[in-house]
């Protein structure tokens, strides 16, 4: 076969294992074997990744190296070595850059993306008949928790979105129909946080690519406000309710989180330590003694792993948004096929980034890989690089 046509096998094997390990975030078993195959398929290529995509590398970089240094000074440092594992989920980003080039093979795992989650929602849809679907019963469709449902179906109805209003040749019917599956979906897991980072987000593709669609977007959600059953109704009036339970404990988790940080602003306390030390730092009027995470990127990664680290993670995913922000109007401009790609990867972030806002969900495996994908994407979407 020769040196190239091996090559180009490690490279099939790679990317149709990678595309597995991003179809497959609602069984981590199955992802994580696919990412293995396709890891130890990159290892062998010894790709050379920098020129492509140095713009989210180097705050991957950074925040790999912040976690580290994290578990070094920890309080407990044994105990956080175990967290250090977490720095695995950038092979993500990295295979991404490996194995994903060009249009068509972008194009390609973002339909699957878009299939899983339409599958995911319709599998959530029919829990509502098997006893789901009040609040302390969501639907969560195959995954182990509503907000884990809810964080997939996001970033894919982003993606869709932006195909529907920006794409070429991309206005099909099963589009249309996983459109209307996935918003359902998000609507019935009572997702509060979801619903906000969703409307905003789909704001801000609307205003890029159709503003003259911004006119209808409020009424047409006015409208299915209306129509929505009571226990939606009831959800959004507690968004602002802060004599709310949910609400108050997030505010108190806020300011904990903002008394750990203050603490130990550089390195923080350490990897798994914020679950072990919450109830040192919690309020004394806070509703719940001890919490798994404080429900806030920004500040649960600053109090495990300092202020260096999150601001990594969030030049990462900047540098993300700008890019595809960039490419998004370079492909207008120039009337590429590509332009609804990086909308698509715009809204995801804005979404995922907003949704992180009330939710820990950079620590949610499923929706990190995700989101990591995103941010490694606009730099896949371009012509192919020479190794």
């Amino acid at each position: 076969m020769g040196r190239n046509g091996d090559v180009a096998a490690v490279r099939r094997v790679g990317y149709t294992a990678y595309a597995l390990h991003l179809w497959t975030v609602f069984g981590l078993f199955l992802s994580n074997l696919a990412g293995i195959v396709a890891l130890a398929a990159g290892v062998t290529l010894r790709p050379r990744l920098w020129d492509r995509g140095r713009a989210v590398l180097l705050p991957a970089a950074l925040y790999a190296t912040c976690v580290l240094l994290a578990v070094v000074f920890s309080v407990d440092p044994r105990r956080s070595l175990d967290g250090a594992s977490e720095l695995l989920a950038l092979l993500t980003l990295l295979l991404g850059l490996v194995f994903v080039r060009g249009n068509k093979a972008t194009r390609a795992i973002v339909d699957g993306l878009v299939v899983v989650a339409a599958f995911s929602a319709t599998w959530g849809l029919f829990q509502l008949f098997f006893g789901y679907g009040g609040i302390d019963h969501r639907i969560r469709g195959p995954f182990s928790h509503w907000m884990t449902f809810a964080g997939v179906l996001l970033i894919a109805d982003l993606l869709l979105v932006a195909q529907l209003v920006s794409g070429r040749g991309t206005r099909t019917a099963w589009r249309w129909l996983a459109l209307g599956a996935i918003n359902f979906g998000l609507i019935g897991c009572l997702t509060r946080g979801a619903w906000i980072a969703g409307a905003i987000s789909i704001a801000v593709v609307l205003l890029l690519s159709a503003p003259r669609w911004l006119g209808i977007y409020a009424p047409i959600a006015a409208l299915l406000l209306l129509l929505a059953p009571s226990p939606v109704r009831d959800r959004v009036a507690s968004i602002v309710d802060l004599g709310n339970f949910s609400n108050y404990d997030r505010l108190c988790m806020l300011e904990a989180g903002w008394r750990m940080t203050s603490e130990r602003p550089v390195f923080g306390h350490g990897p798994e330590m914020v679950r072990e030390r919450y109830p040192i730092y919690r309020h004394r009027t806070a509703p719940r003694h001890w919490v798994p995470h404080l429900h806030n990127n920004v500040i649960q990664i600053s109090a495990e792993t300092g202020l260096p680290s999150a601001l990594a993670v969030l030049w990462m995913m900047a540098a993300a948004i700008w890019s595809s922000f960039l490419g998004y109007r370079r492909a207008r401009r120039e009337d590429l096929d590509t332009a609804d790609l990086y909308l698509g990867v715009l809204g995801a972030l804005v979404a995922f980034n907003l949704a992180g806002m009330f939710e820990f969900n950079w620590g949610d495996t499923e929706v990190q890989r995700l989101a990591l994908f995103m941010v490694v994407l606009p730099f896949c979407v371009e012509e192919e690089a020479v190794e």
